[in-house]
């Protein structure tokens, strides 16, 4: 595998509070194997060069501790935003389970997006840092289809074993929901298609099922896209360029009815949808060390 340099590997969010109340980001890995044709990541905004090639970063463990011991803050650190932090390398590397390790030292919490079944491997982890901090995982499951996921994300275990991890993590008492993100117009935004992804995280105990109900098209993603779209449904772009021409956000043509059946769905079966209530759901708060020595 090969690494690149860095200077840091934690940044502080800015945005926690409209994803999943997380206080700091962290990518451990650059770059992505698993082929799904629609992937943000792949945009040219994130500087990502060569992006089907995975690669990690110079002493990161080395550096995510320095990081982690000088903050007084020990909120909820992000993993997975730009690439999977269970990809095909960290079977044989375990970065990620050594950063989880730090995590778990330093009382931080945890909040992971992932499509692979590696993370069962951590689960020990998972429970030890919930002791302290808080802990939430987001399996990303693009449709309930098995040869349209196949499609779109080749290189990905099928959706059946996703939703069988979201049921396994949440026998341990993992905080775990899906990520129904992106739904791609005219292809997964389907009713169909969202009454099944509800209906089947329900089945497997998801506490939350996310989803912004659209798809993002930044510049060389777009390329990508339309590229590889057009060898699944012949002509399927000329659609996109018609409809959506340049916009960075694509949401369905019936974007306010499929939302409205989305949120009745998972009312009727009783599952997190909004983001503000999933956020107060999973958060517990946690002293600080001022307040700990105060008793």
């Amino acid at each position: 595998m090969e690494y690149v340099k860095t200077r840091t590997i934690m940044t502080k969010s800015d945005q926690g509070m409209h994803w999943f109340g997380i206080d700091y980001h962290m990518n451990l890995y650059k770059g992505c194997s698993y082929g799904c044709i629609y992937c943000d990541s792949r945009s040219d905004a994130y500087h990502i060069k060569n992006f089907d090639e995975i690669r990690s970063k110079v002493d990161a463990l080395k550096i995510l501790e320095e990081e982690l011991a000088s903050k007084q803050y020990k909120g909820v650190v992000s993993f997975g935003t730009l690439s999977d932090p269970y990809n095909e390398l960290e079977r044989e590397y375990e970065i990620t389970r050594g950063a989880l390790e730090l995590i778990k030292k330093y009382e931080f919490g945890v909040s992971i997006d992932t499509k692979s079944d590696l993370i069962l491997r951590d689960i020990d982890l998972l429970k030890d840092i919930k002791k302290n901090n808080n802990v939430i995982i987001k399996i990303s499951i693009t449709t309930y289809e098995e040869d349209l996921a196949r499609d779109l994300e080749p290189n990905v275990i099928s959706p059946k074993r996703r939703f069988e991890v979201v049921k396994l993590l949440r026998e341990n008492d993992i905080y775990t929901g899906v990520l129904m993100t992106p739904v791609l117009p005219f292809i997964t935004d389907s009713v169909d298609n969202i009454k099944q992804m509800v209906r089947l995280s329900k089945e497997q105990d998801a506490k939350f099922i996310y989803t912004k109900m659209g798809m993002t098209l930044r510049r060389k993603v777009r390329e990508y896209y339309y590229e590889n779209i057009d060898k699944l449904y012949k002509g399927l772009s000329s659609d996109y360029k018609t409809v959506y021409n340049k916009n960075l956000v694509c949401n369905p043509l019936k974007y306010p009815d499929l939302l409205e059946i989305f949120v009745n769905e998972c009312n009727k079966y009783h599952i997190l949808c909004d983001m503000g209530e999933i956020i107060a759901d999973y958060k517990k708060k946690i002293p600080t060390k001022e307040q700990i020595s105060l008793f």
